[in-house]
């Protein structure tokens, strides 16, 4: 227990210096939100690019993923394609998502020698998910989801972080809100249940016909400075040519339920009437032949 309590220290005291940027100039932070393009610098350069080599490490990987090697995109990389290398050996994600969280290693090698230290970045990912999800929704950080006025919605907003992110936001300044379009923070209106933890912060409201086209942002702040945010833009659905909701209101559900209790009443009260009916004529066939029950069977 004492071991992984050093280790969030350790960690606490290394995005500490990071953030106040002590902790050296080939360490930097970059903050962004699902959905947008990412610059990572590489403050190690050198005049040609083809000296430059890009690792990616995650917890979701059991070893570092090489990118980048010599100037030259590995093909070999699930997120390849959204790759690039800017002309200052920078590295370009395009459509950042949540599970590109990590840090990012820029190497200098001449000769198969490297030259100087690691350029190193770490890259923390803000990410909103909906529920009920919409096939409508996105995670883009400008993004349009369409409702029904009734429903009750919950919108997710989460930090994807590289070190222990509940410590981090409670010991480093970093903060998850929900505000308005003005920049209100939503806490103050008592018709939004706000929840957090840490690192996850929920904002739970029920959708009223006048939400329509209106904006919530999730925002994460650093000792109130403004990092980065996610929008979320609310669309009535009646509005347009798409039936797809994201919930069921208490009155549909209602009405489903009484519909599918309907039909199976009706399914039994027709079985049994066919019981009935298919009993009486076995009994007016008795009825007309009785001989034929009481006669032996005579065998040739």
């Amino acid at each position: 227990m004492s071991d992984k309590c050093d280790l969030c220290l350790l960690g606490l005291i290394i995005f500490s210096s990071l953030l106040t940027g002590t902790g050296g100039v080939n360490e930097t932070h970059e903050f962004i939100s699902s959905g947008e393009n990412v610059r990572l610098p590489c403050n190690n350069a050198l005049s040609d690019c083809n000296s430059t080599t890009w690792i990616y490490n995650s917890i979701r990987h059991s070893a570092a993923v090489e990118l980048i090697n010599l100037g030259i995109k590995k093909k070999d990389t699930e997120s390849h394609e959204r790759l690039s290398l800017g002309s200052d050996c920078s590295l370009n994600i395009k459509n950042v998502t949540k599970d590109d969280y990590g840090s990012y290693t820029c190497q200098q090698f001449v000769n198969d020698k490297q030259q100087g230290t690691d350029a190193l970045v770490f890259l923390h990912v803000l990410h909103v998910s909906v529920s009920p999800s919409s096939s409508s929704s996105s995670s883009s950080s400008s993004s349009q989801t369409e409702i029904s006025p009734g429903c009750s919605v919950t919108f997710s907003c989460q930090l994807y972080a590289r070190f222990s992110c509940d410590d981090l936001v409670h010991h480093e300044g970093l903060k998850l809100l929900w505000v308005n379009q003005a920049g209100v923070d939503l806490k103050t209106d008592s018709r939004y249940q706000i929840s957090s933890d840490h690192c996850i912060i929920n904002l739970t409201t029920t959708l009223l016909n006048e939400d329509d086209n209106r904006e919530w942002r999730c925002q994460l702040t650093h000792r109130n400075q403004l990092q980065t945010s996610v929008r979320y833009t609310v669309k009535n659905s009646a509005d347009t040519a798409s039936e797809t909701v994201i919930c069921v209101t208490a009155r549909t559900l209602f009405r489903v339920i009484v519909t599918i209790v309907e039909m199976a009443v009706f399914a039994a009260a027709t079985v049994i009437l066919l019981q009935i009916i298919w009993a009486r004529r076995a009994g007016r066939k008795d009825l007309q032949h009785p001989e034929e029950r009481a006669m032996p069977t005579v065998l040739q």
